[in-house]
């Protein structure tokens, strides 16, 4: 029997070591092949961490963009405001109607016959005029500050104005206030869209190689070094760089309106100029001369609006880059020694340089960057397209449901129901007063700017190019900065370890905001 066994064993122990062979590569190869699952199971992942991470980071950035649009808005308007005192005009059309009405009175006292009706309908229309300014407009504090204060002083009062001065004082006083404050919102989203997008965009990166250059195998616990800040200086990260970049909106708030308010003041003067303030104006007909003063304001042609430098109204020039840190109190007082402009990055470093001035220009270095890249996509194409579809927005909502509801006493379209009884067909024959369209924008005035909500800030989130302008911006030069500089950083770092960083983190984390972006820009254009 053993004998036997032995024979059989004998003869089929080829069989036997062939068989065993395929079960051993068959186990090596499932083996194998669950490893390879698991780890693309893990790599898909961390993918799909890294992109919740990144929608949520760019999510929080445009919130805090709409916040910090809504905290800086009151700025501006306070000094559109000074600058165009509406309310003062209308208590000198009022001090007059009250001075005809007591010389009218007397004569009346005095003799007996009846005034003719002619004057009388001309009386009742101011009054009405006036009686719906007082109705639809306040006064804001830092007017009531002013006019106090002209009082206690005893100043010398205003130079006197006929009526009809008066009403035409009014009518392009309140018509280029409201139209300069509507250009200083668009205009001032976009800036702050454009800072706050190439900061989260940089903060970003910073934490990506910060997160890069340590390994996850390693057990150590590792102290956070404080003085050890090259990633964060390499992409502006650090606190005072941030700093001065967001003080740049100073230009905006306080130069860069009163340029817009020029422009604006010209062509409201040019189009709205020759109008009478009793002249019925058909809707229709106002959007057209709204219309005709953004033409003069931005640009009569396609070409002209594409080429208009609106960075001026943004950004200082070089030479006025201190007057700005200085005047919003980054920089205490003036010195000498201190540079006038901030100095570009260097592009090689030279060792006949001074530690000092070396030190001066790589603190200066990142903001210069920063600055750079703001004024590029300012001047980019992209940049005019959205400024246009943001004017586009809050002139309708001023036009097509403010005035249109107030002045006209037409239905809101975007409050219509689907089903009417009887069309609305002649809604654009629909006429109103020119003066009772000037209360209507002067009490918008105070809603553009002091809003609580804003209803212009929330039409201006609804444009979804807006969003998607901040998506490329955040997602922009992704590759160049995280790989060209994180292998500056990681050069320190062993060759291997550093081919793993940057091939499993940072074209990872690259890879998946790329597409995510990409994503949502097509979705936005629907290209």
């Amino acid at each position: 029997m053993i004998n036997s066994t032995r024979r059989w064993l004998r003869r089929n122990q080829t069989n036997f070591a062939v068989g065993l062979g395929v079960l051993g590569a068959g186990y090596l190869a499932g083996q194998y092949a669950l490893s390879k699952i698991a780890e693309a199971r893990q790599r898909m992942s961390e993918d799909r961490v890294a992109k919740e991470n990144l929608r949520r980071r760019f999510q929080q950035n445009q919130e805090d963009c709409t916040i910090t649009v809504l905290a800086l808005l009151p700025t501006a308007t306070e000094n559109v405001l000074e600058a165009w005192p509406v309310e003062h005009i209308t208590q000198d059309l009022q001090q007059k109607k009250a001075e005809r009405l007591g010389r009218s009175a007397g004569t009346l006292d005095a003799s007996s016959p009846i005034p003719s009706s002619g004057p009388s309908s001309a009386t009742d229309d101011d009054g009405r005029s006036l009686a719906s300014f007082q109705s639809g407009s306040y006064v804001h504090t830092s007017q009531m500050a002013a006019s106090d204060s002209v009082t206690a002083e005893a100043a010398p009062p205003r130079p006197t104005r006929s009526k009809a001065q008066l009403w035409n004082d009014l009518k392009i006083t309140s018509i280029t206030r409201a139209f300069t404050l509507l250009y200083t919102l668009s205009l001032l989203t976009l800036l702050t869209r454009i800072q706050l997008n190439l900061l989260g965009r940089r903060n970003y990166l910073a934490s990506v190689v910060s997160m890069a250059s340590h390994s996850p195998q390693d057990p150590t616990i590792g102290l956070e070094n404080l003085d050890d800040d090259s990633v964060e200086q390499t992409y502006g990260n650090d606190f005072e760089t941030n700093r001065k970049f967001l003080t740049f909106s100073w230009w905006l708030l306080h130069r860069g309106w009163r340029e817009v308010t020029d422009k604006v003041e010209t062509a409201v003067k040019t189009v709205f100029g020759p109008l009478n303030p009793r002249e019925d104006l058909p809707l229709e007909k106002l959007s057209a001369l709204i219309l005709e003063v953004r033409r003069k304001v931005e640009g009569a042609t396609a070409e002209e609006r594409r080429t208009h430098k609106w960075l001026p109204y943004l950004l200082p020039p070089r030479n006025q880059e201190e007057l700005v840190l200085r005047e919003s109190g980054m920089l205490k007082s003036p010195s000498k020694s201190q540079p006038t402009t901030i100095p570009s990055p260097p592009s090689s470093p030279t060792a006949e340089s001074p530690s000092s001035s070396s030190s001066a220009a790589s603190s200066a270095a990142p903001l210069r960057r920063l600055l750079d890249e703001t004024a590029d996509l300012i001047d980019s194409p992209p940049f005019t397209q959205i400024l246009t579809l943001l004017l586009d927005t809050t002139f309708s909502h001023l036009t097509d449901h403010e005035i249109r509801t107030d002045a006209y006493r037409l239905p809101d379209p975007g409050r219509m129901p689907r089903v009417q009884e009887i069309p609305d067909l002649d809604s654009n024959l629909a006429k109103a007063k020119l003066a009772a369209i000037l209360a209507v924008v002067t009490k918008q005035a105070h809603a553009i700017g002091n809003g609580v909500p804003n209803k212009y800030a929330q039409a201006i989130e609804g444009v979804k190019e807006l969003e998607a302008f901040a998506a490329v911006i955040y997602s922009s030069q992704f590759e160049f900065e995280a790989l060209g500089d994180a292998r500056t950083e990681l050069a320190k770092e062993p060759p291997g370890r550093t081919e793993a960083v940057a091939g499993k983190e940072g074209a990872g984390v690259i890879g998946a905001a790329t597409d995510m972006f990409e994503n949502v820009w097509g979705k936005v254009t629907g290209s």
